[in-house]
């Protein structure tokens, strides 16, 4: 057997090993992803990935002409962990997401035949293979803010003979020209969900995208209004970039707050909804008398006035304007 020969066993190998563990894991029920992520291999979209933190960071990829390197890259690659693909003066800007949490959001996404699919953040087109793969390409729009990813994507999904649309532009004004949507799958994490999202979708239309450090999922009534509860698993992307970003990143205030709930991540979560309108000891207080609620107890509603993120009921006690200082309703 020629070396290329072995290098492409190796490779088919760790990718059906993945998709076993990704199986067996629960996080592909649905036959139409299994069969998306048999047929989509992770490391086309992920020739190279760095390692470590700040000086330590290393490169790892393909091509390296040390084998003991190019294997360290192929097990990394088909390891079910975000990779970091992309960094600038040492800040992360663009990773490859965690496959079971890919494959979770995308059976969460609740796909149909014929769907329009929008999806915010092209990072390496791994995502938009697997939606050309489940829908057809010309039924994919991808969008990026920065050229280099939108760029390397395109080039990465041809390699596959995947020829979606893959825009450069603000991700926060969603894509017009593609409209209308009948899903939106986000892969950045946002402080607010942008009004443009709504306004480019049908009526009935979903939008997954994580928000705090959980993943809401709202369901659009019309271009005014959209309203969903947060699914139960966490959720930790590189932030939205452009006219959507946060003003600064979100702040976890621990003073008085009792030791073991510093890395409690029910607590935290509730801490970031609620930053800027409940004092971190308040939502202690609020956490522990509605007996630690988990995050599918949450839900955000987005109107032309305004959103809220609520707990238990939107008409409820507990509404938080989010992304605004205020007070419990």
């Amino acid at each position: 057997m020629g070396a290329d020969a072995e290098v492409r066993d190796l490779r088919e190998t760790a990718h059906a090993a993945q998709v076993m563990e990704l199986i067996a894991a629960g996080a592909l029920d649905d036959p139409d992803w299994r069969a998306a992520f048999a047929a989509v291999p992770r490391h086309v979209f992920v020739p190279y990935f760095w390692t470590g933190r700040g000086a330590g960071h290393e490169r790892l990829w393909g091509e390296d002409p040390d084998p003991e390197r190019r294997a360290r890259w192929l097990r990394g690659v088909y390891t079910d962990t975000p990779l970091a693909t992309r960094l600038r003066d040492g800040e992360l800007v663009s990773s490859s997401s965690q496959p079971s949490l890919m494959a979770r959001m995308l059976e969460a996404l609740e796909v149909r035949d014929g769907n329009n699919v929008l999806e915010i953040g092209a990072g390496t087109g791994y995502n938009a293979a697997l939606l050309c793969h489940r829908l057809g390409e010309e039924l994919v729009t991808t969008v990026d803010l920065d050229e280099e990813i939108t760029e390397s994507a395109r080039a990465h999904l041809a390699q596959l003979g995947l020829h979606p649309t893959v825009v450069t532009g603000d991700g926060a004004r969603g894509c017009p020209s593609r409209a209308p949507f009948d899903r939106i799958l986000v892969t950045c994490t946002l402080p607010l969900i942008p009004h443009a999202w709504p306004a480019q979708c049908r009526p009935g239309a979903r939008i997954l995208a994580p928000l705090s450090t959980g993943l809401i999922a709202l369901t659009v009534r019309d271009a005014d209004f959209a309203e969903g509860r947060f699914l139960h698993t966490s959720a930790y992307f590189v932030p939205l970039r452009g006219a959507g970003a946060a003003p600064h990143a979100p702040s976890l205030p621990q003073h008085g707050l009792p030791y073991e709930l510093v890395d409690n991540e029910r607590f935290q979560f509730l801490l970031i909804l609620t930053e800027g309108v409940l004092h971190p000891r308040e939502a202690l207080d609020l956490w522990r008398r509605e007996g630690r609620p988990a995050r599918e107890r949450f839900g955000v509603t987005l109107t032309s006035e305004g959103q809220w993120s609520w707990l238990d009921d939107p008409q409820g006690p507990y509404v938080w304007p989010l992304g605004e200082v205020g007070t419990t309703a």
